[in-house]
């Protein structure tokens, strides 16, 4: 006791040194999770017919042609999705992911739905090449050029949905061409968003309504983060 006693300052001291959490790192987690879980929600309702043609529907991969065409509502509702992500970083501990979901699926609709209408008529051409080319004797070398092609434009797309959202003064010509660029230039990123994209096909098409609950938000978080660092860094490229 004595000894104790006599080095309350030592006490202190390496008391300081020991890492609490604080109210902002609680709520920091706390605003993560409430995005994830709200832009989850959000996600499932803009894009309800998709959602619940998928959970109806005992083989969708069958019918990919309409299953496609339902996905137009997709971009917006990234759009707006996005923007909660974004606004995670610009509202510190004010999250508020419904209001920037809608505001932010408002502002960039007149962008972000032309964009979806033409990737997935960009698709829907690619996918019938596909099916055609198949039963070619140079399917070795035309398969890889459309999927190599399929890829590129959903990259594209989903770079110019971001860029939409962190870029809004910005042309759309000009979001495309960047977009297309970076996905050249960052073609790990460019890998990296195509592996995450297909977990969350891959999980709405084996349990649709675990799969839009759970996956989206988390791994389209990854994607965002990505994104914006990869215009920022273009940005500030001299």
């Amino acid at each position: 006791m004595t000894s104790v006693a006599r080095h309350p300052a030592r006490r202190r001291g390496l008391a300081g040194h020991i890492p609490s959490p604080g109210f902002e790192t609680f709520g920091s987690i706390f605003g993560f999770i409430y995005t994830f879980l709200a832009g989850n929600v959000l996600l499932a309702l803009a894009n309800a017919p998709l959602v619940l043609c998928l959970a109806l529907v005992a083989d969708p991969v069958a019918a990919w042609p309409f299953f496609l065409a339902l996905s137009v509502t997709v971009p917006p509702s990234l759009a707006g999705l996005f923007a909660a992500f974004k606004g995670l970083n610009d509202d510190g501990s004010a999250v508020k992911p419904v209001v920037s979901f809608l505001r932010g699926y408002r502002n960039a609709f007149r962008r972000s739905a032309p964009l979806g209408l033409a990737a997935v008529a960009v698709l829907l051409f690619l996918g019938v090449d596909l099916v055609i080319v198949r039963s070619m004797p140079a399917a070795a070398v035309l398969v890889p050029v459309i999927v190599v092609a399929a890829a590129v434009t959903v990259s594209v797309a989903v770079l110019a949905i971001a860029g939409v959202v962190l870029l809004p003064d910005a042309g759309f010509r000009s979001l495309l061409k960047a977009s297309l660029y970076l996905c050249v230039q960052r073609w790990y990123l460019t890998l990296a968003l195509l592996v995450l994209l297909g977990i969350i096909v891959s999980a709405a098409l084996v349990q649709p309504v675990l799969g839009v609950a759970l996956a989206p938000a988390p791994l389209l978080f990854v994607v965002w983060s990505n994104a914006a660092y990869a215009f920022h860094a273009a940005l500030r490229t001299p």
